[in-house]
């Protein structure tokens, strides 16, 4: 045994024992993460459950079995339900049932005793509604403009349905790009007009040159009017439209209830599907999920903004911090004198990667945004004044907040990479007639560049998955707009950004509809995972390559 363990083989065993235990529990999970989200977006069969409760009394609940429980009969009795003296444990059961707007309840627990077989009626829809969630309920008329059009009894009834939803999809669609891209683009040049005649008065220029500026902003104001009331005549037309046709439904209880199709954002019947068609659903459920905006709170809708904003966010932080950390640590190794003082700096630099992060978020609230931010105002946006262009946060206070988070990994990173250079490869460059400019601009620095990229890959590991400090700098819980647009300048940099850590803290804390947001919460927390993973391969790859090449050229 004791030869055994001298041979240093236990030690081996002990930590591939802890290797694999790591690796099994990150597997698993990114597995719950994946299947408790994921599984949020697959078409569940709706069912409908008649309740007998001991008084006698029924009733029929129609909606999804979300899950299920088994408790102590002595709770179940706490919170006031009757269940029989001769249970000690009793099952309950989560049910969907939506219809928020008419019962105020989307998720209900119903215990089992008194409820009968679950059914799965065929003719059981779910609508899922831009407002108020979803709604489950039986189809009566199809409705356009007050006339019936189509029964539920109809053959024809499910195409015309699916092609009125079409339709009304098509005219949100219109609406939208009307009211973001046409309309926001003429309040921001009427924008841009007031801020002219602002700068006009700042300025206190000639009775003539004032007469024409005046002039020029009036006949381009008119002209401006002139196109807005054409297009609010188009959107007006659109929202007629939309409001033409309607689903008059009928809901477990009997009541009935008319819809306006330009509410509905799908109507399915997942009783009736197959399994390539609730494939087909869960493909299209998922990339709306992906690509669309949020709704209902958060709670509903997509994901789209907080992604654009997470990778635009760590593409202009990568920029400002790689640059930065590079020509610090250069200096540091290859210039500054090793004295008590460079030893002083480097400390403070490793002590710098330890401060927690809401620090550096109060930081860049005072000096950043206030500061610095309110400075840029009174230079360059005074006409803009009081409302603050540079001077709150946004997207540029937030990238700079992480860059000074994540300097001093870069900075540590590139350091061990100039260090780690062989002394023999500097001689060399200097004994054949380089100058030490050459030597480490041509030489050294190439060779240290994938120890920068691996300083980058951290930093953007880092940056990524932060939300304390980003809630102070310029992230907030829904932008009206993308930092990035067809607007000049374009890359609008004093713009708000939503962030998918911060979102994840607002669905999962913040949510008002704790259940529906719970698939949610586990759905972004694996996207921001992958992208992680993503942004580190990219850059993962770049090293390679860079480490590949410069290898055979040392060779």
């Amino acid at each position: 045994m004791k030869t055994w363990f001298k041979s240093g083989a236990p030690w081996i065993w002990l930590n591939g024992g802890a290797v694999a235990i790591c690796m099994i529990m990150v597997i698993g999970l990114i597995g719950l993460i994946a299947v408790r989200g994921f599984g949020h977006f697959w078409p569940a069969n709706v069912a409908e459950i008649e309740i007998n409760d001991h008084t006698g009394a029924q009733s029929v609940v129609l909606g999804e079995v979300v899950r299920s429980q088994t408790i102590p009969a002595v709770v179940a009795r706490d919170t006031g339900n009757y269940v029989p003296d001769d249970l000690e444990l009793v099952t309950r059961y989560l049910i969907k049932q939506g219809n928020r707007d008419q019962t105020g309840r989307d998720f209900v627990w119903y215990l089992e005793p008194g409820m009968e077989e679950f059914r799965y009626p065929q003719n059981a829809f779910v609508i899922e509604r831009r407002e108020w969630g979803n709604f489950y309920g039986y189809p009566m008329l199809l409705q356009r403009e007050g006339e019936t059009i189509a029964t539920a009894d109809d053959e024809n009834f499910w195409s015309l349905l699916q092609q009125s939803v079409d339709r009304s999809l098509a005219l949100h669609r219109e609406i939208q790009k009307v009211e973001k891209r046409s309309i926001g683009a003429i309040n921001t040049k009427i924008n841009n007009l007031r801020l002219d005649l602002r700068r006009l008065d700042l300025r206190d220029p000639p009775a003539e040159v004032r007469a024409a500026e005046e002039a020029r902003v009036a006949q381009a104001r008119e002209q401006l009017d002139l196109e807005y009331q054409q297009l609010r005549v188009e959107l007006d037309a659109l929202y007629q439209s939309t409001r033409r046709d309607s689903l008059q439904m009928r809901m477990s209880d009997n009541k009935e209830v008319t819809i306006s199709l330009a509410n509905i954002v799908r109507v399915t019947a997942p009783n009736t599907m197959s399994i390539p068609a609730k494939l087909g659903q869960y493909a299209e459920r998922l990339w709306e999920f992906l690509s669309d905006q949020p709704r209902e709170a958060n709670t509903e809708g997509g994901i789209f903004p907080a992604i654009f904003g997470t990778v635009t966010m760590v593409f202009v932080m990568s920029i400002m911090v790689t640059p930065f950390g590079i020509l610090a640590a250069i200096y540091l190794r290859e210039y500054a004198k090793q004295g008590l003082m460079t030893r002083i700096i480097r400390i403070s630099v490793y002590n710098l990667a330890g401060v927690p992060s809401i620090v550096y978020g109060v930081f860049g609230l005072g000096f950043f945004v206030y500061f610095l931010g309110g400075n840029l105002d009174r230079l360059f946006y005074e006409a803009a004044l009081p409302t603050p262009t540079f001077g709150t946060p946004g997207l540029f206070w937030a990238s700079l907040t992480l860059a000074l988070l994540t300097l001093p990994i870069v900075i540590v990173s590139t350091e061990e990479g100039l260090a780690r250079i062989p002394s023999t490869i500097r001689q060399g460059s200097l004994a054949l007639g380089a100058t030490k400019s050459e030597t480490l601009w041509k030489v050294i620095v190439p060779l240290a560049t994938p120890a920068m990229m691996t300083g980058l890959i951290l930093a953007i590991a880092r940056a990524a998955g932060e939300v304390a400090p980003l809630m102070l700098v310029g992230v907030v819980k829904l932008a009206p707009t993308l930092p990035v647009d067809a607007t000049f300048p374009f890359i609008h940099l004093e713009r708000k950004i939503m962030h998918l850590g911060f979102h994840i803290y607002d669905v999962g804390f913040q949510s008002p509809n704790v259940e529906a947001a719970r698939p949610l919460v586990y759905a972004t927390a694996l996207v921001l995972v992958i992208l992680i993973v993503v942004l580190n391969l990219t850059a993962i790859s770049i090293r390679n390559r860079l480490r590949e090449r410069y290898r055979s050229v040392s060779d």
